[in-house]
């Protein structure tokens, strides 16, 4: 094989993380004398470049790569049978570890999909992607990039220019297939079904146009009874014994009242045509929207009666399934199943691993509550919940609570509530505390601080690199206490606010405040005596879709060093929260998240593979790279963002042919560093929602607390404790009076516009929105203040919100 061909397989330094590869974008470099530096593949092609080859050295991809061994190429494949566009063999970028990997890839029906082998075809796809949504880039002469906006991307290599420009074709040709076939389903269906409401306003509306075209019809008559009598008159004008000049004049008034009568009769024959048009079309328009209507019906009640008997069968499951609480074994591999790692999972294991969480966990019978069965109940406790309640807030300062009551088993429908939510913001539907959990968005958003330390070992890195790597880890840990918890946080309330004073014992303080609520903002504020500050304002937006529940937090993460002055900014991905209505309920992280220091210009971009079925891939998974400001990457990062990350250092070395080649995948494994790994949970914590150690301790009672405080809401504190009726009840009325406080603001605001008087609208009590120096973003930034209000214990300022 010539050198070119070798040198081009293993060609390092990738530039983005391919999502449905599962690894890390391929190395694009020029050829020929110099080299230089293009831009490298991930999100869109202008993100992340790799240092050109060593000067002189032919470019990789002027020849073409035949295979990864030293045995000749097998053809590429041309035109497939099986009823497909094209078919054949193509070289895929994996990762770092195995570079180009030679994949049997298959073009149909405007999908290009992938297999490990020809034979793979008939049990299992790796991968697909839908051209409809892709763009499609050629690099270099053998080289192309299929993406669809960053979910995923192909790198691709064919063994030819003359090959390449056969896909690159082909893929062009389906790809116009594919938009085309898109645009007329789009026009041929999706008519959103209308309400009786709907109907009853297209009827008024004919009604409508019908009484005007009569109205219409009436004026014609006058009109023409009125021109025939100035017609009349005008004829007689004309027989009277005139001037010339004046008979002219009349003639021509006649004549103008003659064309006037005309017009009028053309309009409103126009009219009553419009009208038995609309008639006749709003006929055929009422059948379509009512057998729309009528499918929706058919399809909610097919549903309804889906999800019923789904619950009935998940209970039946459940009761035939009870193992005694003394069987050998069954507690603890229970506590395995739920709070191990994947360590101890096959791959296909790890695939199913939100599946496979128990239902059914014993529960020790030393903490006072007792189950019969899947049922947990607070009234039959030993222990009163209140005379729990009371015990927690006995608990020094010091002595962290380590459990909450367990979590009553109440049944409820789903899909009753839910059904009517298609498409809406849930933020504005209120929703029962069956499905909260005892913690509020503020306390949720102080659980990105789980794993602090990660920024107090970043604030000792001299290297701007390593601690851009750690900043990294950080990131991706946050999202580690979501992985089981399904049930939605408390909405907070408007100028609410949640402290969190662990100044003695880690080295940090934080506070959040609610400062709007429609669309719903936090701000948060944290500051360590170890040398950094956090801050971030993020807008929470949702959409039910039907099967699932996307959750997009819009906003932007402030990271600062004392020492150095580096300044980290970074966006939260997707959430998305599946089997809404029927299944048990999982979450999965999807997106891309670009990390910058603003002072050195170094980057981290982190890919969050979205989780497929169809994939054998790690789930969970989480790929990343960091580069200097000149796009040379230095550290590659692997891992999931629900167990670990690690850190892998990219070192070129030295060719066959005297050329930088990739780093080796033993050296690499060597260089391995692991950044994070999630703390275990706490013994029993699916019976807690799952919470973490940090989580458990949230919502515990403490002294000197501003009244807004999460821990003083109602609500929240009798859901806690298990009692979720009265929990409704309060839930309903805190809403109300937060609704008449907005009422209240809107009306003086009217008023003072209607006497031209100054009207200031609501302001943050703690955080002051002002212009980011360096985003240019308008967000709210904390304005000091509140540690130095506790401790004079002077809250006179705060509102009454509960």
């Amino acid at each position: 094989m010539a050198a070119t061909e070798l040198r081009g397989m293993v060609e390092p330094g990738p530039a983005a993380i391919a999502a449905a590869g599962g690894g890390t974008g391929p190395p694009v470099v020029g050829g020929g004398g110099g080299g230089r530096r293009d831009a490298g593949p991930g999100s869109g092609a202008a993100s992340g470049t790799v240092a050109a080859a060593a000067a002189g050295g032919p470019g990789p991809g002027t020849g073409g790569v035949a295979s990864a061994g030293p045995s000749p190429a097998p053809p590429a494949g041309g035109s497939g049978g099986s009823g497909s566009a094209r078919e054949g063999w193509l070289f895929k970028w994996t990762n770092y570890i195995k570079g180009y990997q030679r994949r049997w890839f298959v073009l149909s029906n405007g999908l290009l999909s992938y297999y490990r082998s020809k034979a793979e075809m008939r049990h299992t796809c790796r991968g697909t992607i839908n051209l409809a949504t892709a763009n499609i880039t050629v690099e270099d002469s053998c080289n192309f990039i299929i993406s669809n906006g960053g979910a995923q991307t192909y790198h691709l290599k064919a063994s030819s220019e003359v090959e390449r420009q056969r896909w690159v074709t082909a893929l062009e040709l389906a790809k116009a297939k594919a938009v085309k076939m898109l645009a007329e389903s789009d026009e041929s269906g999706d008519e959103e079904s209308v309400s009786q409401t709907d109907k009853t306003e297209l009827q008024n509306t004919l009604r409508t146009l019908s009484s005007k075209v009569e109205d219409l019809s009436t004026c014609n008559d006058l009109i023409a009874k009125h021109g025939t009598a100035l017609q009349r008159s005008l004829s007689e004008l004309e027989s009277l014994k005139l001037p010339a000049e004046s008979n002219e004049k009349i003639k021509q008034v006649n004549e103008r009242a003659t064309l006037f009568r005309i017009t009028s009769n053309a309009m409103i024959n126009a009219c009553r045509d419009f009208l038995m048009l609309a008639q006749t079309h709003s006929k055929k328009w009422q059948k379509s929207l009512q057998y729309e209507r009528d499918q929706r019906i058919r399809l909610e009640e097919t549903l309804e009666q889906l999800a019923k008997q789904h619950n009935h069968l998940e209970r039946a499951f459940r009761g035939a399934t009870v193992l005694p609480a003394n069987t050998p074994g069954n507690a603890g591999s229970a506590k395995d199943q739920c709070c191990s790692g994947k360590g101890d999972m096959s791959d296909e294991d790890e695939e199913n691993e939100f599946f496979d969480a128990p239902e059914i966990i014993t529960m020790p019978e030393n903490l006072g509550h007792k189950r019969t069965g899947s049922n947990i109940s607070g009234a039959s406790s030993d222990i009163s919940l209140d005379e729990q309640y009371k015990h927690q807030v006995e608990e020094t300062k010091k002595e962290k609570r380590t459990r909450i009551p367990y979590k009553p088993n109440y049944s409820l429908n789903l899909w009753s509530i839910m059904k009517n939510c298609i498409g809406k913001e849930l933020s504005k539907i209120p929703m029962p505390v069956n499905f909260n959990e005892p913690l509020s968005m503020l306390q949720r958003l102080t659980e990105d601080l789980e794993y602090h330390e990660l920024l107090d070992r970043a604030a000792k890195c001299e290297n701007s690199l390593e601690q851009l790597c750690y900043v990294a880890a950080f990131t991706v840990s946050s999202y580690s206490t979501t992985v089981f918890r399904t049930s939605k946080p408390f909405n907070s309330l408007l100028g609410e606010t949640f402290e969190l004073d662990r100044l003695e014992e880690n080295g940090y303080r934080s506070l959040c405040e609610q400062v709007s609520h429609h669309p719903p903002a936090a701000a948060h504020h944290a500051e360590s005596k170890n040398g950094w500050t956090l801050r971030q304002e993020i807008k929470i937006t949702s959409k039910f879709r039907g099967k699932y529940l996307s959750i997009m937090p819009l906003g932007t993460i402030h990271c600062i060093f004392h020492a150095t002055g580096h300044h980290y900014t970074w966006k939260k991905v997707t959430t998305t929260v599946h089997n809404i209505i029927v299944g048990k309920l999982w979450i999965d992280q999807s997106g891309e998240i670009d990390i910058v220091n603003h002072k050195t210009g170094d980057k981290c971009n982190l890919k969050f593979v979205p989780y497929s079925y169809f994939s054998r891939d790690v789930a969970r998974k989480v790929t990343g790279e960091v580069a200097d400001p000149s796009g040379k990457v230095h550290f590659a990062l692997l891992g999931t963002w629900d167990e670990k990350m690690d850190c892998f250092k990219v070192q070129p070395v030295i060719g066959d042919n005297g050329g930088d080649a990739r780093q080796r995948g033993h050296e690499a494994e060597e260089s391995r560093v692991m950044l994070w790994k999630r703390n275990p949970l706490p013994k029993n914590a699916e019976n807690m929602y799952y919470f973490s150690e940090l989580a458990l301790t949230l919502n515990a009672w403490e002294g000197g607390t501003a009244p807004t405080d999460s821990r003083l809401r109602p609500d929240q504190r009798l859901m806690e404790n298990g009692r979720w009726d009265e929990a409704n009840a309060e839930k309903q009325r805190l809403e109300e009076k937060q609704r008449l406080a907005r009422r209240k603001r809107e009306a003086e605001a009217m008023k003072a516009t209607e006497d031209g008087t100054p009207y200031d609208p609501y302001k943050a009590l703690w955080f002051e929105q002002k212009k980011d120096p360096v985003t240019k973003e308008l967000t709210h930034i904390y304005r000091g203040g509140y540690w130095e209000c506790k401790e004079k214990q002077d809250w006179s300022s705060c509102p009454d919100i509960f």
